[in-house]
């Protein structure tokens, strides 16, 4: 039967055929049209009819984008796992990125992580969300669930801070492992039969009474699978590793022992990983040396400690403490680049001048020998005493026969070098994304005792710069080849471009401030746009949050034997080379390198996307652990200062009351909409702000208040503030 002669009903069937086939997609008239094969004006002009009918018998429905989808239960099923929000609301993970939503009714008792099986539904009538029910759970999650114990009158229950589990776990006396009430606990889900309403668990280790600070810090890298402890037999394996270089190593490596060469760390830094070298060649051009420490030499393939190094992925920094990627023997002794101590290392070594021209460079197996250990804070202060730090307003270059300063020469020229190569970036289309880092002085036993800020300045940058030339580099010798050939396997750093609908609603949010950015044009265009931005808003009420906004705009980088480039830095080719004591991508590199400046062919691309694929997952376990040690640390900060007023921002509105950040410390919290004044407020969506619906008084983002810290609740890791006053104390 030919289109323009379809009748009214093999049409229905043929529309609904079709969208039944793909449930959770939507689509234009247009598209409908195409999928069919429509083309005449009757027949397009029936179809709308036969949609509308569908319509009213709510078959089919519109989304908020006038797009159509189909709004049925299917047969269609997907595996995926199973999640839950702290919040309390359920969705299946696909493997393509969806998710799937799941009311509790229709979870058949799922636990977080889970895989499961869901049958989809279509998405329910004016909503856009995809809604499914489990219908089998393939496989139990072998992950522990973290949380407290509630013994009363013999009976044990596992508590969460959260709604992240339906319901209490129940722990059966025998099944205790000696836990007592508040403490904090491991606990293996066991059983969860249908005719229980509890999960029934088993602990599997006490960490400890709630409260204490070695328990909690646990309790954070136990939340995220991450591990709080070195095991035995690889701790043994390190430190039967010499620290003695044998001479016919030394034989086969450059020699950077009479070469100035220094490291440049934080303060508290143990595992010093890089360290830079220069050497004056005289007509203006110097070599400079990236020095990083070859954990390669000492970490084989495969070997005990190797297989630790790629399960974790990445070295853990907690407020309080650093949990190594390798054992502390290796991180802070045989491999750290200390000074006076002959080390052996993988370098990038370039022939520049001081405009960062750089001219040559070479990728060797070296060995050095520090001559100072220089913290960020003596490298700045020599610097700034100089006149060399740009940070310094109105900063004047001191006359060279007047430097001061340990290395003050070879200090101010890698200064120079920097900031020319930084400028290239910018110019490029780099994004220039500078904030500010809570940190926290701490006592011997984590009580935080102060806050402070980390602000990158001259030094950081210096160090940063070299780096990031030095990953370019190394990314663009193996990635960078000829025409028609093909590049060998290798991890890079890659940043996709931002997506087009987050970056429509940043254009969309920043208009609402009288601010603008391009979304359309080249990423370099884009990219300066979103610069200027940032520094229009520097300094003003609205910087935190535009700047969060900004950040979640752009997509996040991660590992893979795929390049497509890195976005954010504006670099074609980028990998991760100078970190491997903290960074299990960064020994693959180097690993690579070796390899293949031995002539040897390409390594296995699917066993190395994996390992990427694992190192980025294990790098966002990292970050989400180090941000609640901070958060739990910002609490624990201000539980001593109940009933204290501070000064603050309100850095976010909902319909239920606002945040304030204060500005002393950045420790936010929460002013329930009932404590902002006797009459009842509007949360005005558009303009981010709660206006009052008698006396018109408006809190938006950005406003100056008085607040009262009135709870600080380290269960639930939560401020909780009262509104004294609009203004400043």
């Amino acid at each position: 039967m030919s289109r323009s002669k379809l009748n009214k009903k093999d049409l229905k069937e043929r529309v609904m055929a079709f969208l039944s086939s793909r449930p959770r997609e939507s689509f234009t008239l247009k598209q409908v049209f195409g999928a069919l094969r429509l083309t005449t004006h009757p027949v397009k002009i029936l179809c709308v009819d036969v949609l509308n009918e569908l319509l009213d018998e709510e078959q089919i429905f519109r989304n908020y984008d006038g797009e159509i989808a189909y709004n049925g239960k299917t047969t269609h099923v997907e595996e995926g796992t199973f999640k839950r929000t702290a919040g309390g609301r359920n969705f299946v993970d696909l493997d393509d990125g969806q998710g799937i939503c799941v009311y509790d009714e229709d979870t058949l008792h799922a636990l977080p992580g889970d895989k499961v099986k869901v049958s989809l539904f279509a998405t329910r009538k004016k909503s856009e969300r995809l809604y499914g029910e489990v219908i089998e759970i393939v496989e139990r999650s072998k992950k522990p669930v973290v949380g407290e114990l509630q013994i009363n009158h013999g009976v044990a229950f596992l508590t969460r801070p959260d709604d992240s589990l339906p319901y209490d776990v129940f722990i059966p006396s025998d099944k205790l492992k000696g836990g007592k009430n508040g403490d904090k606990a491991l606990v293996e889900i066991i059983d969860w039969p249908e005719s229980t309403r509890n999960p029934i668990g088993r602990v599997k280790e006490v960490l400890g009474q709630a409260g204490e600070n070695e328990t909690e810090m646990h309790a954070i890298l136990a939340e995220f699978g991450l591990p709080y402890s070195y095991p035995k037999d690889v701790e043994k394996a390190a430190k039967q590793i010499s620290d003695v270089i044998p001479l016919e190593e030394i034989k086969q490596r450059e020699d950077f022992r009479s070469t100035t060469t220094f490291t440049i760390d934080p303060r508290d830094a143990k595992d010093f990983d890089d360290a830079l070298s220069i050497r004056d060649l005289g007509k203006g051009h110097y070599e400079v040396g990236v020095h990083i420490a070859d954990v390669s030499y000492y970490v084989t393939e495969g070997s005990i400690i190797d297989k630790e190094a790629e399960k974790r992925g990445t070295s853990v920094y907690l407020v309080d403490r650093t949990v190594p990627m390798l054992p502390e023997h290796l991180c802070n002794y045989i491999c750290s680049l200390r000074p006076d101590e002959d080390k052996l290392t993988f370098s990038v070594v370039f022939d520049m001048d001081e405009n960062a021209k750089v001219y040559s460079s070479r990728i060797v197996h070296t060995i050095i020998r520090s001559n100072r250990r220089f913290t960020y804070e003596e490298v700045q202060e020599i610097l700034e005493q100089n006149g060399e730090a740009d940070d310094i307003e109105g900063h004047i270059p001191v006359a060279q026969d007047k430097r001061t300063g340990e290395y003050h020469d070879e200090l101010i020229t890698l200064n120079r070098m920097a900031h020319a190569l930084r400028d290239g970036r910018m110019h490029t289309g780099a994004i220039d994304f500078d904030r500010e880092e809570v940190r926290f002085e701490i006592d011997e036993n984590g009580k935080p005792l102060s806050v402070y800020f980390k602000v990158a300045k001259d030094a950081n940058k210096l160090i940063e710069e070299f780096m990031l030339l030095a990953n370019r580099t190394v990314a663009e010798s193996v990635g960078k080849v000829k025409k028609g050939e093909k590049a060998k396997t290798l991890p890079y750093r890659i940043h996709d471009l931002p997506d087009p609908n987050k970056l429509d609603n940043l254009a969309q949010f920043v208009s609402r401030f009288k601010y603008h950015i391009v979304t359309q044009g080249s990423k370099t265009q884009v990219a300066k746009s979103i610069n200027k931005l940032l520094k229009d808003v520097h300094g003003e009420k609205i910087q935190n949050l535009v700047e969060n906004v900004s950040l979640r705009a752009m997509m996040k980088a991660r590992y893979s034997t795929h390049n497509i480039g890195h976005y954010g830095l504006a670099f074609d080719y980028y990998t991760h080379f100078t970190s491997p004591i903290r960074r299990y991508p960064d020994l693959m590199v180097h690993r690579l390198l070796t390899r293949y400046a031995a002539g040897a062919p390409s390594a296995n691309q699917r066993k190395y996307e994996g390992l990427c694929e694992h190192s980025s997952a294990m790098e966002e376990l990292a970050s989400s652990a180090e941000r609640a040690s901070i958060k739990y640390k910002q609490v624990e900060f201000m539980s001593d200062k109940i009933g204290e007023q501070f000064n603050a921002k309100v850095s976010g509105v909902t319909e239920a009351g606002v945040y304030a950040e204060i500005d002393e410390n950045k420790c936010e919290g929460f002013i329930s909409v009932r404590f902002l004044g006797s009459e009842p407020f509007d949360f005005d969506e558009k303009n981010f702000c709660l206006i009052g619906r008698k006396s018109h008084h408006a809190f938006t983002i950005g406003d100056e208040i008085v607040i009262k810290v009135a709870k600080a609740n380290l269960y639930r890791k939560t401020l909780d503030f009262d509104f004294i006053k609009k203004g400043k104390i």
